[in-house]
């Protein structure tokens, strides 16, 4: 029998700020549905012609006093990027932590404002190590 990737729920706290986040990393809304009746919301995202790989946002109208205060209990989403350096800097002018900068050229992690460990990973082959990434630290978790 086989198995069919549908998409991955995150449960957010604050819609606005969440798809901010996401639409940061170039993620775009590809449907939405929003329930009246049970109060909530189902916000699909995925990167732009990749809309088999949606991420689910998962917002309750009247709060979710019930999320975890750390997401880590999934593990992270994935993303691969053109080039990492340009990436990490445009999070990072828009206010996003690099946790585990690029010191390497291929791998970084960041979190969503619930959270979420993201990780980025360069497309192909690793980029030759650049300042300031080369030795930044990481900051948190990641």
């Amino acid at each position: 029998m086989p198995l069919t990737y549908l998409h991955t729920m995150i449960r957010v706290k604050d819609l606005e700020k969440s798809m901010a986040f996401f639409k940061l990393l170039g993620l775009e809304e590809t449907r939405r549905y929003d329930s009246e009746e049970g109060r909530f919301s189902l916000i699909f995202l995925a990167p732009p012609g990749q809309h088999e790989a949606p991420i689910e946002l998962t917002y309750n109208w009247d709060g979710d006093d019930g999320l975890p205060s750390d997401s880590r209990h999934f593990g992270h989403l994935a993303y691969g990027v053109d080039n990492i350096y340009e990436m990490c800097q445009h999070l990072q002018d828009n206010g996003v932590t690099i946790n585990r900068p690029p010191r390497d050229g291929r791998m970084a992690f960041v979190r969503s404002p619930d959270n979420v460990s993201v990780e980025l990973l360069q497309n192909g082959d690793a980029l030759e190590p650049a300042e300031p990434w080369a030795s930044m630290e990481s900051t948190g978790h990641w």
